[in-house]
């Protein structure tokens, strides 16, 4: 089956040899991504809930790029440095999901590119 290769400058380009989404048939395996501003290509400054907000916009760029959206997302890993951030993962889902909403795992983890404080990576059926 033929590959695509899924690439936006809304989003932050790959740091390393990996693409941001690779489209396969109608499933699009969506990158992870880190809280970074796509222009600057460095870390947003801000609490936990600006860190999610921009991994979202993130996601979503990259989404968009591939012809869907977030609302196309049947499964999510999220990987955090601190589970503590849990029930605000919870909170901030709910601005950018609604029901059905996608399997979900939400990892704790040592470290992340970056020193970020989350990552997010996804699988999209269009």
């Amino acid at each position: 089956m033929q590959r695509e290769i899924i690439s936006t400058k809304n989003a932050p380009q790959a740091i390393g040899t990996y693409s941001q989404a690779i489209k396969v048939g109608n499933t699009v395996y969506l990158s992870g991504q880190i809280p970074l501003n796509p222009k600057t290509m460095e870390l947003i400054e801000g609490d936990m809930s600006a860190q999610i907000m921009r991994v979202f916009d993130n996601l979503t760029a990259v989404a968009n790029a591939a012809g869907g959206s977030l609302a196309d997302i049947s499964k999510l890993n999220i990987f955090l440095t601190d589970l503590t951030h849990f029930s605000l993962i919870n909170e901030m889902m709910a601005k950018y999901f609604s029901e059905p909403y996608p399997a979900r795992a939400a990892i704790g983890v040592a470290n992340l590119p970056k020193n970020a404080l989350v990552e997010m990576d996804a699988i999209m059926t269009l």
